[in-house]
């Protein structure tokens, strides 16, 4: 294993903090406003912010010749079906419970790797795989008698993170020339009417303007998270190989536990200290080289 670069360990630190302290602003604003009612306006938020980016750093919108399918199978993955099925998961269990269920996601694509590409794991990356998948099983374990009463919402959960590990590798393995924000751009923009569409049809439209408070945990979701949060997610996992960059994801759900902590006063059991601790050693195997490597 090669050593990890600053620049790489950088973004990983970015966007771990940007991606975990938004949990708890998701529980802000989720108290005024409908799932996708929510998603929709946090992703319309996103795409100004990435268009502005865009023109004023002078980048281009094309996208390569014969890379449509491509990007709207990731956009599919990453963004569209990823939002549906967290939004079809919170209708059976509670938004936190459906939302650990995504972070299996590295297990997800350990799998895929092996059987579907044949892709070699060291034993070293193995070992970071099985700690990481005690860290996830460690927060799962209080909801299991939420999962038990609401099996649909455990399926949707999973899928998710299921999907999201098929849109790691679409975009991994896949030659963007010439694509640097434009890739998240164009993800979000190819989600964003199926997701209006639903939060026209099945939210309706709003009666009552929400709090100044919860407005602002949105837009920040869409400019920051969505926007930047989705672009430094791609960049990483350009960078690293697709189980390492699966596996930095694993620090999200522990920084938003240590943010709730902080932020809202919530509790932080043993099992969530597990948690971290499993979640440290994982990605400490995973990014820094053993002995004698390169």
């Amino acid at each position: 294993m090669h050593r990890v670069s600053p620049k790489v360990l950088a973004l990983l630190a970015l966007l771990t903090l940007v991606w975990g302290t938004n949990w708890p602003l998701f529980r802000i604003a989720l108290e005024e406003l409908p799932v996708l009612t929510f998603r929709a306006i946090t992703m319309i938020v996103g795409v100004a912010m990435l268009t502005a980016i865009l023109l004023a750093r002078g980048e281009s919108f094309a996208v390569p010749k014969g890379k449509w399918p491509a990007l709207i199978a990731a956009s599919a993955t990453n963004i569209l079906i990823w939002n549906i099925t967290t939004a079809l998961a919170v209708l059976y269990i509670p938004s936190g419970h459906a939302s650990v269920l995504a972070y299996t996601m590295p297990l997800w694509v350990a799998l895929i790797g092996f059987v579907v590409f044949k892709q070699r794991l060291t034993g070293r990356l193995l070992a970071a795989i099985v700690i990481g998948a005690l860290a996830v099983l460690a927060l799962m374990l209080p909801n299991f008698a939420s999962y038990e009463r609401a099996p649909a919402g455990l399926f949707w959960g999973l899928f998710a993170g299921f999907c999201w590990a098929i849109g790691t590798f679409i975009v991994k393995r896949t030659a963007w020339s010439g694509m640097g924000l434009s890739l998240t751009f164009w993800q979000v923009v190819i989600s964003l009417p199926p997701i209006l569409l639903g939060a026209l049809l099945i939210d309706g439209l709003p009666d009552h303007w929400p709090s100044a408070k919860a407005l602002a945990a949105t837009i920040y979701t869409g400019a920051i998270p969505m926007a930047l949060g989705t672009a430094t997610w791609f960049a990483l996992v350009k960078l690293l190989p697709a189980q390492v960059a699966a596996l930095s994801s694993i620090a999200i759900p522990i920084v938003a536990i240590v943010s709730g902590v902080l932020l809202l006063h919530e509790p932080l059991s043993p099992l969530q200290m597990v948690a971290i601790a499993s979640s440290v050693i994982a990605l400490w195997l995973a990014l820094m080289p053993g002995r004698g490597s390169a």
